[in-house]
């Protein structure tokens, strides 16, 4: 990702990834608490969440540079036998996203990295073991617990990361709390509890989130009016998909995306 200029905080839908931040600083904002990441500190989005995102150094002459690294659950999973185990009490769900510490060895996996971009036959076969590297030192560093957690099947924030999995594959239906809690093997209170620990909102908040998020790409992708956008993600009453979607990006669908379309309030994620 390249940027010349700084930017307006702006709602953006994130997967879960690494985001290395080579050159000028960016933060991520949900429920108010702040992440700032830059050169020294890399973000880790270990579940799918809207955020709000702001680029705050960036300039022509030294643009803002940041690589995303997707995390993939089963490589991770499976470098989990390879890494030092830390024994840590119980903790309870944390939230989905964090900022770590950018160490040497860190730093140096995503350069290496970077520079395959430019040697694509390269790329094909050592792509995938620098990437498998960075997972590595994620895992190892200061923070590796909290990614730990994803692929341990008894862990809050595992059967939370499926929640969401599905809460997210599913937007467009109806959401039943008692349904999902089952699934998830969860009590629909402690369901509630761990997932808005996890991201900030309950279920039906993020369903919400999901849904308006993906009627803003409906329109801007595949050039679909308000209405159709909004009953497409699964809303019934227009005025109030007009006035949820206000709500979140700050203006009516129409206006925005006419304002996007323009360049005027364009955000990239990461």
């Amino acid at each position: 990702m390249r940027a010349s200029s700084t930017s307006q905080p702006l709602p953006a839908l994130y997967e879960p990834c690494l985001c290395f931040v080579l050159q000028g600083r960016k933060r991520a904002s949900l429920d108010g608490e702040i992440y700032v990441y830059d050169p020294l500190n890399y973000l880790v989005v270990s579940v799918p969440l809207p955020l709000s995102s702001q680029i705050l150094e960036a300039t022509p002459g030294k643009p803002y540079l940041c690589l995303r690294v997707a995390i993939d659950i089963t490589t991770i999973a499976d470098l989990l036998g390879q890494v030092p185990v830390v024994e840590e009490p119980a903790a309870k769900a944390s939230r989905g996203l964090f900022v770590a510490r950018t160490n040497d060895a860190m730093f140096d996996a995503v350069l290496r990295l970077v520079k395959l971009l430019e040697q694509p036959h390269d790329a094909v076969a050592l792509g995938p073991l620098v990437i498998r590297e960075i997972y590595y030192r994620a895992l190892t560093g200061e923070l590796g617990q909290r990614l730990t957690e994803l692929c341990s099947a008894g862990a809050n924030v595992h059967r939370v990361a499926r929640a969401i999995h599905l809460v997210k594959s599913r937007f467009d239906e109806p959401l039943s709390i008692d349904s999902l809690a089952r699934t998830v093997h969860m009590s629909p209170s402690s369901l509630h509890h761990h997932f808005k620990a996890v991201t900030s909102m309950s279920p039906l908040q993020f369903q919400k989130q999901i849904r308006l998020h993906e009627a803003r790409r409906l329109m801007l992708a595949e050039g679909l009016d308000a209405t159709s956008a909004g009953h497409r993600v699964g809303y019934e009453s227009p005025s109030q998909f007009n006035r949820e979607y206000r709500r979140l990006f700050g203006a009516p669908p129409r206006r925005e995306i006419e304002a996007v379309g323009r360049g005027v309030s364009l955000e990239l994620a990461p």
